[in-house]
């Protein structure tokens, strides 16, 4: 790495390092809570995943995909792979919503967040 490529990294304003990491801790703490959420045995997850017909050991399982995800977020290296991985639950529960559930209106909003945590893993990537 060249001299000038480290100042030009050093001189990265606070407007810059905020405006980077707001939306990261944002979908980060929102896939954690999310995720945290269905490892509960009485939390509404535990029907809709019976409804799916995956039953309880997926449910687990996405839950801690998500809480995985959501750490990786906050890491600058693997942020792009969490967000990676999280876009990825979103688009299964899209199909999900979709196809199993036939419920139209509730694969907007994992539709809204897949978008929104594709653009952050965009971001990680230093692709927008």
């Amino acid at each position: 790495m060249s001299d000038l490529q480290l100042t030009l990294e050093e001189k990265s304003s606070f407007i810059d390092t905020v405006g980077r990491w707001v939306p990261r801790v944002a979908v980060a703490l929102l896939f954690f809570a999310l995720g945290a959420s269905k490892f509960g045995s009485h939390s509404l997850w535990v029907r809709l995943f019976e409804q799916i017909g995956f039953g309880p050991w997926f449910r687990v399982f996405t839950g801690a995909v998500q809480t995985g995800g959501a750490l990786m977020l906050l890491v600058p290296r693997l942020a792009w792979m969490g967000a990676a991985i999280l876009t990825c639950t979103m688009f299964g529960a899209i199909l999900a919503q979709l196809f199993i559930v036939h419920a139209v209106l509730l694969a907007i909003s994992p539709a809204i967040l897949m978008v929104i945590t594709a653009a952050v893993g965009a971001q990680a990537r230093d692709w927008l």
